[in-house]
């Protein structure tokens, strides 16, 4: 595999593809329904710690070696095949954000405040590997393609690396804390450079944007269902390991399972998809920066995400803590709470497409991104609600959590299309990079913010494998993180798409030479008679002509 640059100043193998797809228009890239039938193609796509999200890699120009026709429809096998590379990003990015800060509080017996510091740099850390996964993407030349190798290498060294940070080897204590920052770091890495290309591949499979987000329902429904799976089997996984420490080594093998399974089905079914070769990019990162950077509407809609997803996270790292100190429930609590969380999500997805095809993409993201707020404040009222009104608003918040995450990513494909139009260069790898790192920056620092709400409050930590008793501000402390801090984090993130209208600039159209038409015969005009009218005209007096 040859990672050598592309040359630059080499031009463009052909035209630039025209955007076939407008943000925020009512519909065109929207299917009717979901992708089948029978697949659980109504999922939603919970960015609980991969992203979801999926972000677009960086400098290389890579245009399909036989592009798609703007119409024409990939083979199912390709959207499944593509949608199975969610396992791996789905269970990546929901157990961490998950199980991992309760790990380091309440098994090895890490204080609270370290352990937020513990799973914040390693993700913070990714925030700068991903614009170079990108850019390595990009300008990767394989007979499999810039993306396909990296789904495989990576994506297996992914399942590995996340089996070892639940494997302590040193046992309990600050040992065993940096054991887990240094391998999470490692795991970190080693998703990006899966997750950076497997984002990238839908805006290179497809220049139509109906097309695109069809492959965008298919990768959500299988998305959801991962982040159901990992969620909600992960902690019953711990429990029936014996707990503490052999527990969570027996959930870290599941888990790579899943990551496993998910990179080896998205390498092999996407084989039969348009490989790509490298074309034009800009010289130097720098230079893709800041082609991104002068991207209105992309920066707008980047920045939402990123703060939405800070308060997803925030949520998705509070669970077991709001389980086992508001619900009193710490055995079963965490996965009936993800369970409602996540499932709703599979059911409602054709609602949210109609919902978006008759409302435009950016206004049904504001509407769910206000469900999610909503349902998140209404948590606050927890402690005095039965246990079936809570699961019933977890529901309903997890339905807003749906919409939230598919008209974000569905947005991306287009503005990464219409850039493409614009510039005639291919910069799926910076947009993807640029994304993901956002993303991978606010699911950090949801993790590190609940951390920080429970040093503040006095949570104490235990090395038993189960909480200690906590005093009534850590109790209180657990209520807020998990319901009024998120929700100040989503709703407000969706003013700063008011200023203007998310629509990418579309490409002027080529002009072409006016088709001459016959003229149609008329009445020779005296001319001097059509000058005298406007004359008499201008004197106020009536002309007729005969």
């Amino acid at each position: 595999m040859d990672v050598s640059p592309a040359e630059p100043g080499s031009p463009p193998a052909g035209p630039p593809p025209a955007a076939t797809g407008v943000p925020g228009s009512t519909g065109a890239a929207f299917p009717a329904g979901p992708p089948s039938a029978g697949a659980a193609s109504s999922g939603v796509l919970p960015p609980v710690g991969a992203a979801s999200s999926g972000v677009l890699p960086s400098a290389g120009a890579v245009s399909p070696a036989a592009p798609p026709s703007a119409g024409a429809a990939l083979p199912r096998r390709v959207h499944a095949g593509y949608a199975l590379g969610s396992l791996a990003t789905g269970a990546f990015g929901t157990v961490p954000g998950l199980l991992l800060l309760p790990y380091l509080t309440d098994t090895l017996g890490v204080a609270a405040g370290l352990a937020a510091l513990l799973v914040l740099l390693p993700k913070a850390w990714d925030v700068l590997v991903n614009p170079v996964a990108g850019r390595i993407s990009d300008r990767t030349r394989s007979p499999l393609g810039p993306r396909r190798p990296w789904l495989l290498g990576a994506g297996l060294a992914l399942a590995v690396l996340f089996a070892a940070i639940f494997a302590a080897p040193f046992g309990v204590g600050p040992a065993a804390g940096a054991y887990v920052a240094v391998a999470f770091l490692a795991t970190a890495t080693a998703f990006a450079f899966f997750q950076v290309p497997y984002v990238a591949m839908p805006a290179e499979l497809t220049d139509d944007a109906a097309e695109r987000t069809r492959l965008m329902s298919w990768r959500v429904a299988v998305l959801a269902l991962a982040i159901l799976i990992s969620g909600a089997v992960a902690p019953i996984v711990v429990t029936a390991g014996g707990e503490g420490l052999a527990g969570h080594r027996w959930m870290g093998v599941f888990v790579a399972a899943l990551i496993a399974l998910g990179a080896l089905g998205a390498f092999l079914g996407t084989r039969s998809a348009a490989t790509g070769t490298v074309t034009a990019t800009e010289p130097t990162l720098r230079a893709q920066l800041a082609v991104v950077a002068a991207d209105r509407p992309f920066r707008a809609l980047l920045l939402c995400f990123v703060i939405q997803s800070a308060g997803v996270a925030t949520i998705l790292a509070g669970v077991s803590y709001f389980a086992a100190q508001i619900l009193r429930d710490p055995t079963t609590g965490p996965t009936v709470l993800f369970a409602c969380f996540v499932g709703p999500a599979l059911l409602v997805m054709p609602l949210w497409t109609r919902l978006g095809a008759r409302l435009g993409k950016k206004t049904a993201l504001v509407a769910a991104s206000l469900l999610l707020a909503a349902g998140a404040a209404v948590l606050v009222a927890a402690p005095v609600l039965p246990a079936a009104a809570v699961y019933a608003v977890v529901a309903l918040l997890g339905v807003g959590y749906a919409g939230q995450q598919v008209f974000a990513l569905a947005l991306l494909p287009d503005c990464v299309a219409a850039s493409t139009a614009r510039t005639g260069r291919r910069q799926a790898g910076v947009f993807t990079g640029l994304w993901t790192a956002g993303e991978t920056l606010g699911l950090a620092l949801g993790p590190g913010i609940y951390g920080l709400a429970l040093a503040l409050s006095g949570y104490v930590s235990s090395a038993t494998g189960t909480a200690a008793p906590q005093p009534p501000t850590a109790r209180l402390g657990v209520l807020l993180a998990f319901t009024v801090l998120p929700a100040l984090l989503i709703a407000p993130a969706t003013l700063l798409l008011r200023p203007h209208p998310y629509l990418p600039t579309p490409t002027p159209p080529t002009p072409t030479p006016p088709t001459p038409t016959p003229p149609t015969p008329t009445r020779p005009v005296d001319q001097g008679l059509v000058a005298g009218t406007k004359a008499a005209k201008i004197h106020g007096k009536a002309t007729t002509s005969p």
